[in-house]
């Protein structure tokens, strides 16, 4: 005769835990992951020519819409108005403010083109040499600006602007 086995029999396995929620996806930004998302950005409104608030109306830019847009301004202090030019042509159906920052910067460098030709011609009579600097000045400190601005989100206006493009 066997004797019965004297061992209890071992214990049911425990149920599994319930999963633990997924992390957030991935945005690139490492101090974000721990925050909670911030609602949607209101769009930009509408402002006058002269006035604080800037004139872009649209949806809040995303993070390659700035970047496109950054681009276009520090292009413009590069290659004059061609490379604005190209990002504006590029991008203009694709986003709104791509189209807007892009058509700043191409009007922006256009008016610096006008006074690149008033300053050469003036040079012969020894104004010139004093403008030149000036326009050079304007055209870097101005395009960082806009490149700061954009790159931060916001719609950056030139002071110092003929609109050619609306």
């Amino acid at each position: 005769m066997t004797e019965p086995n004297s061992n209890p029999p071992p214990p049911a396995p425990a149920p599994d835990p319930a999963p633990a929620p997924a992390p957030p996806p991935y945005t690139g930004d490492s101090h974000a992951q721990n925050a909670q998302q911030p609602p949607p950005a209101a769009p930009l409104e509408y402002g006058t020519p002269g006035s604080d608030k800037p004139q872009y109306t649209g949806p809040a830019p995303t993070t390659d819409d700035r970047n496109m847009a950054t681009i276009a301004h520090v292009l413009g202090i590069v290659t004059g108005f061609i490379g604005p030019l190209i990002i504006w042509l590029l991008k203009k159906d694709q986003s709104p403010f791509v189209e807007d920052q892009g058509k700043e910067a191409l009007n922006f460098q256009l008016t610096l083109l006008i006074g690149w030709i008033i300053a050469g011609a003036s040079t012969a009579i020894c104004i010139g040499f004093v403008l030149m600097p000036a326009v050079l000045v304007c055209a870097i400190i101005f395009g960082i600006m806009g490149a700061m601005a954009t790159n931060k989100g916001e719609a950056y206006r030139y002071p110092l602007n003929i609109r050619f493009i609306k």
